[in-house]
């Protein structure tokens, strides 16, 4: 298993699914609520029965091979697909774009698993992507996300323009960034134009609110190379730690304004906590 995901986060992720604020087209029967009936459907795969499955799509006869609870997984006309947009530019850089991968990798693991359809797209540069589906392109996942690396500017509204423009039914949109770009309120608003769901997942250094350096410095815009002088005393972090946390009140406020759902990651948090805790809590997971 690659390396973005500890092997027992894995094991405790099968377990899990997406969980979706809207009626969205699904691909598996009873995995997501859809406003289609399939009339046509193929057997695709078995998962293991959780609480709260349909007991009628249990296999018995696997059941009495094996002694689990498997339920069949059918394709329908429709697939959901789910789209990871990740923000790859300098602000990333270290242990910001690390964590979104892996958030990136447990979100399109749990889709996979599901037979979801999912895409992963990166910002400053939105090109299209290839379909992934099913287990067997798990793989290609992690490979794709490994070799991610950060550099330029954020032109957060230009990218979900990029994206919106692309081909494809409604789904999941999941964007995984630190929004620090003057442009982040305006492409939030644009995002709910796909008719789908939407999860923003903004990822900061706990240093993003409240700096660890002070005195008299020059710092230097990891995007731009701005540089501006600045003095820091003991005053001053505590009024920018007042506005920024302000500032990520409001950006959690407008994107569930959208019907969007909200989560804030800091990348000292433990991996499994978010996964497994708040982001069930926020309705993202399930």
């Amino acid at each position: 298993m690659p390396e973005l995901l500890d092997p027992r986060l894995v094991a405790r992720l099968e377990r899990i699914q997406l969980g979706t604020r809207r009626r969205l087209a699904g691909g598996l029967t009873g995995d997501h609520r859809s406003p289609r009936h399939g009339t046509s459907l193929d057997f695709a795969d078995y998962r293991e029965y959780t609480p709260g499955d349909d007991l009628r799509r249990i296999d018995q006869f696997a059941y009495a091979r094996l002694d689990k609870l498997l339920l069949k997984l059918f394709e329908a006309e429709d697939d959901v697909t789910v789209r990871i947009l990740i923000d790859t530019s300098a602000s990333m850089e270290g242990e910001k774009l690390h964590r979104a991968k892996q958030l990136a990798a447990a979100i399109g693991f749990v889709s996979l698993t599901r037979r979801d359809v999912v895409t992963v797209h990166t910002f400053p540069d939105v090109a299209a992507a290839p379909r992934l589906l099913g287990r067997s392109a798990i793989g290609q996942l992690f490979s794709t996300l490994e070799k991610l690396e950060a550099g330029g500017e954020s032109p957060f509204a230009s990218a979900v323009t990029r994206l919106l423009s692309q081909p494809g039914p409604p789904g999941l949109t999941l964007v995984l960034s630190d929004l620090l770009t003057i442009e982040w309120e305006q492409g939030v608003r644009r995002l709910p134009a796909r008719r789908g769901d939407l999860a923003v997942i903004q990822i900061l250094d706990p240093g993003d609110i409240r700096p660890d350096i002070a005195g008299d410095l020059e710092l230097v815009d990891a995007e731009s190379g701005a540089r501006v002088e600045v003095s820091l005393s003991a005053k001053v972090i505590d009024d920018y730690a007042t506005m920024a946390t302000a500032w990520i009140d409001e950006v959690a406020s407008r994107v569930r304004a959208t019907g969007g759902g909200y989560a804030r990651v800091f990348t000292d948090e433990p991996l499994e906590d978010v996964l497994l805790s708040a982001w069930r809590s926020e309705g993202i997971l399930r």
